[in-house]
């Protein structure tokens, strides 16, 4: 019987159709030979100093439905100072959230503290004028930590100890609706981190999910709020959007979300000049992309955006043509930095992808 199907029998036996799941505790062993076993040893160090420690987010997800984790996220009771006490390999890293890094030869698993909303003006949480988190070191309980997350289904939490899921705001309810629903208020919670936006998206496009409803509404409201987010972080999120298996589906649901014009502005308007070439040209080259991944062949960060800026290049290689007088040799390549120019507005793209980029469409003239 696969880990869905157990949730299925052991939620209608406990707890039938009831969303009422604050304080839910389920018995439900997730084989240990699943967990990276470097994760399991963080997790019983911890344990055996005291703290509370546990699986977290979508490494619970995932094994739940029968997945094999990316990353074994973990949180805990422990503040970061007294992680890095407990283990050599530890290097605490951000301002914003405060984390442990733990180095391993061939990974990194980050441990997070528990996380509370802030009670008092004092303490280390910080906002713009718009809302948005720019600070948020207010260490609290596992429910309160499980409350301030973005997703019901990335709010559960697996003890090896008691081999039990801790399930506070109904995520085993929603991964059983194949539903994801954002914790609290979803307009505010895009506000406190516009990357939420293009995070619902994502597990909607890596998990085949629905949103549900005023999450929709908030993603089709708020986009605009994306160019508030740091162009290093908007990069972040392409590459896990485009490199991670499930591209072509991503690339749909950005579109159908109006979200692209936000990240890829220059692919949005080609689409609205060309839409069927265009459209085919890219979604041609994404499930390629995604089949290569299947095959556990690589991609690289150049070829994406080669594609993906493929026809803006060449509007603007015809604009400098025709506008410019200019020849096509040296219009191509003005129009290779034009394109990027523009693109780093929006997202962080480093000298040496920008050249790797610019030496893929140069190939195309051979």
């Amino acid at each position: 019987m696969s880990f869905v199907n157990k949730i299925k029998k052991i939620w209608k036996n406990f707890f039938g159709n009831n969303r009422e799941t604050a304080h839910c505790h389920i018995n439900l062993k997730i084989s240990h030979d699943q967990i990276d076993k470097d994760a399991l040893t963080i997790l019983r160090r911890l344990a055996r100093h005291g703290y509370q420690a546990c699986l977290v987010g979508g490494a619970v997800r995932d094994l739940l439905l029968g997945r094999q984790p990316k990353d074994f996220d973990i949180a805990t009771n422990a503040r970061p100072r007294q992680i890095k006490r407990l283990f050599r390999n530890c290097r605490l890293i951000g301002r914003r959230f405060r984390l442990a890094h733990l180095y391993f030869k061939d990974k990194i698993i980050e441990v997070s503290t528990f996380r509370s909303t802030p009670k008092k003006q004092s303490d280390d949480h910080h906002c713009s004028d718009d809302g948005m988190i720019l600070r948020d070191n207010v260490y609290g309980t596992i429910e309160e930590d499980a409350w301030r997350r973005d997703f019901t289904i990335n709010a559960l939490y697996y003890d090896i100890t008691k081999s039990s899921i801790i399930d506070f705001c109904g995520g085993l309810d929603d991964l059983k609706a194949n539903l994801i629903r954002t914790i609290g208020d979803p307009f505010l919670r895009c506000r406190e981190d516009p990357v939420r936006i293009l995070r619902v998206i994502r597990f909607a496009a890596k998990l085949n999910m629905t949103i549900e409803e005023t999450a929709e509404k908030a993603v089709l409201q708020l986009s605009c709020l994306l160019k508030d987010v740091p162009p290093s972080r908007l990069f972040h999120e392409f590459m896990k959007f485009f490199s991670c298996g499930y591209a072509l589906n991503a690339f749909k649901l950005l579109c159908k979300y109006n979200v692209l014009k936000e990240i890829l502005p220059l692919t949005q308007k080609a689409l609205d000049d060309h839409n069927q070439p265009v459209k085919h040209f890219i979604e041609k080259a994404l499930k390629n992309t995604d089949e290569r991944l299947t095959n556990n062949d690589t991609i690289s960060a150049a070829f994406l955006f080669a594609f993906l800026l493929w026809h803006p290049l060449l509007d603007y290689k015809k604009k400098l043509e025709r506008q410019e007088n200019m020849k096509a040799v040296p219009a191509f390549h003005q129009a290779c930095h034009d394109v990027l120019k523009q693109q780093i507005q929006h997202m962080v793209i480093t000298k040496h992808l920008r050249f790797m980029i610019i030496e893929t469409w140069s190939l195309q003239l051979q």
